[in-house]
Formats: structure tokens, C-alpha cells, sequence
């Protein structure tokens, strides 16, 4: 039988180049080009996921009073479910080898397509540049602070902005390092990927160790509880809202997974390597997360739900010069290749005779600075906030997105109407209207409860839903058999 990847003819890229597609970046892969087995789909995200906003948000459960088990097995139970909508809506770009940005033209057309890319590109991955970039600086200013604790006292106590100069300091040099790597694209950093994912897991395995022994061992740690939690949501909901919680961390990625799926040897390598990565790096994220910060709870007798005030509590100066430097690389290499090499391409897209890539890194990374993301750190459900605002963005595009492939066009796409040249009729020119009427019907939706308190549960579970209702209304409106 003929594999899938071997669809692609040379041919076939000669004859899309002819009609104007000169970019590489939005041809699809031949099989040659196709190097990710289920190995590398597997290491992916692995790393990725132990990074310090996805600890804020675990923290922040423990805040809300939710039992720690239960904490533990709805991450695990999310994890199972972000993997597969990672895998299912990566099988379009497996089978054809197209980007993120053709995929979404077979789903919203050719004009229709860049809103949605707009808000995964842009909207989505600025907010998470910015969000990184500040919790990347404050790791920065712990290890400073170690190895040169008079630059606590910088500034006299001053602030701008409502930052300290200090922190204002460490987030302008972390930031133009995250500049830096961005203008050249974080090639390097790709590489490093396997080793930097061996040294994240020596780290966070170790401290969920630290946390274990401190905290006394298993039973005072699976016992523990917030005292000065509210009263906790019932059993039912707490899941609810983790689960919730973990497809929204994974909805920008999700959206835009064909951008690593086209490059699959298969879809069976990115479809297991995926899931399976998903749910053993949570199984290990359900510990240490817990175990970190209720072991430090015990141990110090502060509650402390951000990573970084753990590893600034350690007596041992080379530990916490180790963890702050990891945590940092951490920072930098999910920042270039998730959020602001995205932002540019997508600033590209949107205004192509205008914008060229150095000048739309530049224009998100200064974006990412107005928006003060250290007003979404203030408080430890800032990061949970945030999570369900990225649900509720992104949640309704995959919904359209996996009910256009494999309802619809029933995991078909007509790649020759696909790459159509401009000025010819086409089934994907234009906007597909019902995509869009849905996809806005489902944002509305998720973020209803910001304005009317009865539907507060509603945007609680943004992602869920989002993608539920953008589903429902596409279906119903593409009852009629003219699609677009």
C-alpha cells in the first residue's frame, strides 16, 4: 500500500510554485522532508509542559481547595484528552504534509483563514510571549540574586509601572534575549531540545524528590489542605475545571499542531509519539508539582504556590543557580519556536507587502511589553484567568477545525484546489462563511459569563464550551450541502 507522505510529487511543489507559492514555509512536505518518528513527536512537548506558568496553575488549584489526588488524576485525565485533540487535528498535515496556515485555508478559506490565524498567531502567542518572558526574567533576577544579592537593592525600593527596578532590570535582558533568538529563529535552541528535556526532568524529578522527603512522605502530602482556601468546588467540577484547564495550556499548540505534523513520517508516529508523550510527562508533572509545593508548604510552614519562590526558599546556592538556569532555557526555547517566531509569520500573513519576519518579531516582542504581563502573575489564579481567556479563543477554532476534516471533507482535501492560483475559482477562495458565523458563535459563548454572572460556568470551562457549541452550530449550519 502507497504511503500517505508519498502523495507529495516533486511535481506537485513545481506546479504550486508556478502559481505564486515561492515561500517554502507553505508548501507541503515531500516525503524526504519528513524526519519526526514517534520518538521526536514523543520528547515534543515533554519538555515543554514543565514550565513555570503550567506550575502556577497547578498551584492555583491548590489555592481553590481541590484535593491534591485529585489534582494528580485530573491532570492525567486532561493530558489523555489534550493528546488526542493534539493527534486528531495533526492528521490533516500528516497525510498531505501542509502548514498550520493551509489547513485553516481548507477549513475558513483563503481570506477566512486569517482571523483564526490572527488569534492563534498574534492574540494568543503574544500573550504567552509575554507571560514567558516575565516568569523566564524572575528566574533570572533568583539566579542573579544568588550569585550578587546586592542587586536586590537596586533602585532604593522604587518601582515603574508597578514592577521594581530590579525586576524591570532582569525582564529588559531576558527580554532582548528572547529578541535575539527569535530574530534568528531559535534554531539552535531546537536542537538542543532532547538534551535541554534530560535536564528538565533531572530537575523537576529532583525537586518533586526534595518535596517528598521535606514534606514527611505520601500521607501528609495527599492530605494536605489549604487553610485558607474557600470552599472548594464539588468533586465533579474540580475535574471539570482542571481538565478544562490543561486542553486550554495545549490550545494554542493544538490549534496550530500541522506546523510539527507535516513533518511526520506518519500519521501513526505523530498520533502515539504525541498522546504518549502527553500522558507520561503529566504522570510525572502530577508528582512533582504536588510534591514540590505541599512539601514545601510543610517544610517551611508558607504556603508558596510559584515555582520560583520554592527554589529562592533553598539553602543550597549551586541547586538554586541550577534550577533558575534550566528554567530559563526552559523559557527561551518554548518561547521562540511556540509563540514569537508564530506572531511574526502570522503578521506576515495579515500584512505581506508590509512586514517582513525581522520587522514582525520586533513588532511582537514590543507588543508583549505594553501588555504588562506581570499583572497576569499578581495573584495565583492570574495564570488560571488567563488559561480560560486562551480557551475561549482557541477552543471554538479546533472545534470548526476537526468537524470541517473529518465530517465534512471527510479526511479528504482536493490539494490541487487547495493551492489554487490566485485570481481562479476555487472551493477554498474566500471566507467560508458558516465557519466563521460558528466560530464566533462559540467565543461568545465562552467568554458569556465576563458579562452575565448566571453563565460564570460557561466561561469557567472556555475551552470545553467553546469547541462544544462552535461544533454544534457549524453542524447545524452545514446541513445544507453548500459548505463555504
Amino acid at each position: 500500500m502507497e504511503s500517505q507522505e508519498s502523495m507529495i510529487t516533486q511535481e506537485m511543489i513545481q506546479e504550486y510554485r508556478r502559481r505564486g507559492y515561492t515561500t517554502e514555509e507553505l508548501l507541503p512536505k515531500t516525503a524526504d522532508k519528513r524526519h519526526m518518528d514517534k520518538n521526536n513527536f514523543f520528547t515534543l512537548w515533554m519538555g515543554n509542559l514543565h514550565n513555570i506558568p503550567n506550575y502556577a496553575s497547578a498551584g492555583g488549584f491548590l489555592v481553590l481547595g481541590i484535593a491534591p489526588f485529585n489534582i494528580m488524576l485530573a491532570l492525567v485525565l486532561g493530558a489523555i484528552l489534550a493528546g488526542f485533540m493534539l493527534a486528531m487535528n495533526g492528521k490533516a498535515s500528516a497525510k498531505y504534509g501542509i502548514p498550520f496556515s493551509m489547513q485553516l485555508r481548507a477549513t475558513y478559506g483563503d481570506k477566512g483563514a486569517k482571523l483564526p490565524g490572527a488569534l492563534r498567531g498574534i492574540v494568543v502567542a503574544i500573550a504567552w510571549f509575554a507571560l514567558q518572558t516575565f516568569t523566564g526574567s524572575q528566574a533570572l533576577l533568583i539566579l542573579v540574586a544568588q550569585l550578587w544579592p546586592g542587586v536586590m537593592d537596586i533602585g532604593g525600593g522604587a518601582s515603574f509601572l508597578g514592577l521594581s527596578i530590579p525586576s524591570l532590570i532582569m525582564f529588559i535582558l531576558f527580554w532582548l534575549v528572547n529578541l535575539f533568538i527569535g530574530l534568528s529563529g531559535g534554531e539552535f535552541l531546537n536542537k538542543f531540545n532532547k538534551i535541554l528535556t534530560i535536564l528538565i526532568y533531572v530537575l523537576f524529578i529532583g525537586m518533586g524528590i526534595w518535596g517528598y522527603v521535606v514534606g514527611g512522605g505520601i500521607t501528609p502530602i495527599m492530605s494536605y489542605a489549604v487553610s485558607t482556601a474557600s470552599e472548594a468546588p464539588n468533586t465533579l467540577l474540580s475535574y471539570a475545571l482542571i481538565i478544562n484547564a490543561v486542553l486550554a495550556f495545549w490550545a494554542a499548540p493544538t490549534v496550530s499542531v500541522g506546523d510539527f505534523a507535516q513533518n511526520a513520517t506518519s500519521d501513526e508516529a505523530q498520533s502515539k509519539g504525541q498522546i504518549l508523550g502527553l500522558v507520561v510527562g503529566y504522570l510525572v508533572f502530577a508528582f512533582t508539582s504536588m510534591f514540590i509545593f505541599i512539601g514545601s508548604a510543610i517544610h517551611y510552614g508558607v504556603a508558596q504556590w510559584d515555582v520560583l519562590d520554592v527554589i529562592n526558599s533553598w539553602d543550597s546556592l549551586p541547586a538554586a543557580v541550577f534550577a533558575s538556569l534550566i528554567l530559563l532555557l526552559i523559557t527561551v526555547n518554548s518561547n521562540a519556536v511556540a509563540n514569537i517566531i508564530p506572531a511574526a509569520y502570522q503578521l506576515i500573513a495579515i500584512f505581506p507587502q508590509k512586514i517582513n519576519y525581522r520587522s514582525g518579531v520586533m513588532i511582537a516582542s514590543v507588543l508583549a511589553v505594553i501588555i504588562m504581563p506581570w499583572k497576569l502573575m499578581e495573584n495565583p489564579d492570574s495564570i488560571y484567568t488567563f488559561l480560560n481567556a486562551i480557551g475561549a479563543i482557541l477552543g471554538p477554532v479546533t472545534g470548526v477545525m476537526l468537524y470541517q476534516y473529518f465530517i465534512i471533507d471527510k479526511e479528504e482535501i482536493d490539494l490541487d484546489a487547495l493551492y489554487f492560483q490566485a485570481g481562479q475559482p476555487s472551493i477554498y477562495s474566500g471566507i467560508n462563511v458558516k465557519a466563521y458565523i460558528a466560530t464566533l458563535v462559540g467565543l461568545i459563548v465562552s467568554l458569556s459569563g465576563m458579562f452575565i454572572p448566571s453563565l460564570a460556568l460557561l466561561t469557567e470551562l472556555s475551552w470545553f464550551s467553546g469547541f462544544i457549541v462552535a461544533g454544534l452550530v457549524y453542524a447545524a449550519l452545514s446541513l445544507n450541502k453548500n459548505n463555504k
